[in-house]
């Protein structure tokens, strides 16, 4: 993985439905610590939750040095971009890839004049992401804060 000062290195290729194990597998590594902190950790709830909102056809497979180390949803809903199951490795975590990952796709939303939405799990450090990049929280619930960002200017 990059070291945390140097320009994360990523790209993107299309998931088809048959990633869906090896997603999961990663939301699964990705999610752990976070679940567990707050008594919620349950792999069938998962699973179930994963497969709920896993649209292959806006899902990507994220790539660091050819390597599957993580994927997100990003497509339309309801007028906006919903942003969703966004999981990279451990090992990939804080190095600045989530960083550079939110910013395209951000620039993507921008582009299309769109704000962009997403449920954050109470608790979870991905929330400072999210605030650090002009996401505003517009309700909560039990257990997710969801939260929106309106289109720049570009």
């Amino acid at each position: 993985m990059p070291d945390a000062g140097s320009t994360a290195a990523f790209s993107f290729e299309p998931a088809k439905a048959s990633d869906f194990e090896r997603l999961f597998d990663i939301r699964l590594l990705a999610m752990r610590d976070s679940l567990e902190r707050i008594g919620r950790f349950d792999p069938e709830r998962a699973r179930r939750r994963f497969g709920d909102g896993f649209r292959p056809e806006h899902t990507r497979l994220i790539l660091g040095g050819g390597q599957l180390i993580g994927c997100v949803g990003f497509g339309p809903h309801d007028g906006a971009i919903l942003l969703e199951h966004f999981y990279l490795v451990p090992k990939a975590q804080g190095h600045g890839i989530g960083a550079a990952v939110l910013r395209q796709l951000l620039d993507e939303a921008d582009a299309a004049g769109l704000a962009v939405r997403l449920d954050v799990l109470r608790g979870s450090d991905a929330k400072r992401l999210y605030d650090r990049h002009g996401f505003v929280e517009t309700r909560s619930d039990e257990l997710d804060i969801y939260i929106e960002r309106q289109p720049s200017d570009v």
